[in-house]
């Protein structure tokens, strides 16, 4: 099989009559002259400026009116209002109250008249009950969601207006995936928390006992699952060499899947399109847990809880799965690598990751928005890590690109920041619990794969699956 091919919005008043008729002089012998004709006295002239006066005194009066209305009545209340006290409901999913609130009082101290109630949400369930309780009008002003559930929620979502954020430093700030997941019709609709990829997580020990070097390729990947698998003497799996292949017992396979995809050209908005490319992909997938050479199986433990007890030599996984490895089995030898691509082409990685959002019910969005824009701040990120760092080995990993450099020395780390930027997303993405968008399409994928195990052949998968996809994203409005 080649490798290069195997995922392929005036009055001029008038003039005063001055004439007044002189009394007669008689004179001696002589006629006077009969008097002229008496004029009369035009005095509309008069009423006209005495009317003038009058509207103007009502003039006067009226302003004086409305001087009074605005200096008691409506700068006092815009006074009130501008100071007025404003508690902002928050919901987050992964930190503690008590890691959180540090990086709120700061907020908090910047401005006074807001406080922050953060409250810390089980994800089971969230997403149905955010979106029942925002339409219900009590719902959070701010909340987090993941980066794939654009479709679901763009009904509650504020844009953020330049002044939160401009698109010129969102972009500047941001990985090309959170553009592409959070720019829509040119607004903007949240802001990234943090930044995380699919990464390889290799048992050190097992690799050195079998003089073998991290894979690079999927072809060095294939090869070296073979070689570090050890099965009895009845073909029962001892060792696994890598969990590819099924779907049940993987965690993440929607996002294993949809790095295979996307690196080899699938359009998952459009998979009959590339039907071929899909096909080979699912095909290439289902290999490595399908005849006597096969490096994993239904029967295996859960990948993660395998690899935490050294019984799986590569393992699959996000930044988070490094505190459930270590609390299961703090001795375990582990090293943590780029995932593997295909050889002269560009690099293709998977990102998940969760946004803060601003709901469109909200009574104050002004100040929720001044929250979301302090949450952007290059500084509110570095206090934020600093506090989870606290309690664990290391804190969400930065979503701003100008702080990539600060992690470089960690080599537990990078690998999962060195990706981002040739990170997509994918809405094939395991451990939302949206029961929703994410969760119909991880179905019709599970499907997939479970046929291709059942001896469908991967064409026919391919198009049960693109039908399922259609009638999904066309139920989102996608």
């Amino acid at each position: 099989m080649d490798e290069n091919t195997i995922f392929q919005g005036q009055n001029e008043a008038p003039a005063q009559n001055f004439y007044q008729p002189q009394p007669q002089v008689q004179i001696s012998g002589v006629q006077n002259p009969p008097p002229p004709p008496e004029v009369p006295v035009d005095n509309s002239s008069s009423r006209f400026s005495l009317m003038t006066l009058v509207k103007l005194l009502i003039g006067v009066l009226a302003v004086i009116i409305l001087g009074i209305i605005i200096f008691v009545i409506i700068i006092p209340q815009f006074t009130k209002n501008k100071n007025e006290k404003v508690t902002l409901t928050y919901w987050g999913l992964w930190e503690d109250s008590s890691i959180m609130q540090p990086v709120i009082a700061d907020f908090e101290r910047q401005n006074p008249n807001i406080t922050i109630n953060y409250s810390k949400q089980d994800i089971k369930q969230y997403r149905e009950r955010l979106v029942t309780r925002i339409n219900n009008g009590n719902g959070p002003d701010i909340f987090a969601f993941h980066n794939s559930w654009y479709p679901m929620l763009s009904g509650v979502l504020v844009p953020l207006p330049s002044g939160t954020i401009s698109n010129s430093d969102f972009t500047q700030w941001f990985y090309p995936v959170a553009q592409k997941d959070l720019i829509k019709n040119g607004a903007i609709y949240g802001i990234p928390l943090h930044i995380d990829t699919l990464a390889l997580y290799i048992n050190s020990d097992l690799f050195q006992a079998a003089g073998l070097k991290p894979p690079t390729t999927w072809n060095e990947f294939m090869s070296d699952s073979r070689a570090l698998t050890v099965k009895d003497a009845s073909g029962k799996i001892k060792t696994a060499g890598a969990a590819l292949g099924t779907f049940n017992n993987i965690n993440h396979a929607p996002d294993i899947m949809s790095l295979l995809f996307e690196q080899n050209g699938v359009n998952l908005n459009n998979i009959s399109s590339t039907s071929q490319s899909a096909a080979d992909a699912l095909n290439f997938y289902t290999s490595f847990s399908t005849g006597n050479a096969n490096v994993w199986d239904n029967t295996l433990d859960p990948s993660l809880l395998a690899f935490s007890k050294g019984n799986l030599a590569m393992y699959f996984g996000y930044s988070w799965d490094y505190f459930s490895i270590k609390a299961a089995n703090p001795a375990l030898n582990f090293q943590i690598i780029p995932v593997p691509q295909l050889p002269n082409q560009p690099s293709v990685n998977i990102a998940s990751y969760w946004v803060a959002g601003a709901s469109v019910k909200s009574q104050h969005q002004k100040e929720a928005l001044l929250f979301l824009k302090f949450l952007a701040e290059k500084s509110t990120e570095e206090n934020l890590y600093t506090e989870e760092s606290k309690t664990r080995a290391f804190g969400e990993l930065y979503a701003r690109t100008d702080l990539a450099d600060k992690l470089q020395s960690n080599a537990t780390i990078y690998p999962f920041i060195s990706q981002a930027k040739t990170a997509v997303s994918s809405f094939f993405v395991d451990g939302t619990y949206d029961n929703g968008l994410n969760y119909q399409m991880d179905t019709y994928l599970g499907n997939a794969v479970n046929s291709i195990l059942n001896n469908v052949s991967p064409q026919t998968a391919v198009d049960t699956l693109s039908q399922g996809v259609s009638q999904v994203l066309k139920q989102y409005g996608q």
